[in-house]
């Protein structure tokens, strides 16, 4: 019963700022929205990390496996491809791991021009960083399933 209370309690505290502040309410929304759509880059790949992280194991293993057998033309070629798809996955799970220490979630809320254009330096790191996540394990994915 406390948590509904203290609920209601909330809503109303931001109802009664967000009509107080009148002038602001079109500083507000876009900052609001590029938050919104920062939040949505980060959405989009942090539930791939897990996928990541089985595909990079399963690179790195299939690499080992290779190391010891016969170097032939056709095992170098195999584990160049395998190296390079091991770099692109660790380099894919360092960026979030980057973007997410780096990000600051209430910077600048008292600076709405500052925080508008801190959140859009945001989007765009986010945006990077998300491309390259899909896009290593879409190389991963590849390059798995061609044995």
């Amino acid at each position: 019963m406390r948590k509904f209370a203290l609920a209601i309690f909330v809503c109303a505290f931001l109802s009664c700022e967000n009509q107080s502040s009148g002038d602001n309410d079109s500083d507000m929304s876009l900052s609001d929205s590029l938050l919104s759509e920062v939040l949505a880059g980060h959405d989009v790949a942090m539930p791939k990390m897990a996928k990541l992280n089985r595909l990079l194991k399963q690179a790195q293993s299939e690499y080992d496996s290779l190391k010891n057998l016969p170097r032939t033309e056709v095992h170098k070629k195999r584990m160049a491809l395998l190296d390079s798809t091991i770099k692109d996955l660790n380099y894919a799970d360092a960026a979030m791991n980057e973007w997410m220490d780096g990000f600051k979630y209430d910077s600048l809320k008292n600076d709405e021009t500052q925080r508008q254009a801190y959140l859009r330096v945001q989007l765009t790191s986010v945006n990077k960083m998300k491309d390259v996540v899909l896009s290593s394990i879409a190389k991963a994915d590849s390059v798995l399933s061609s044995k």
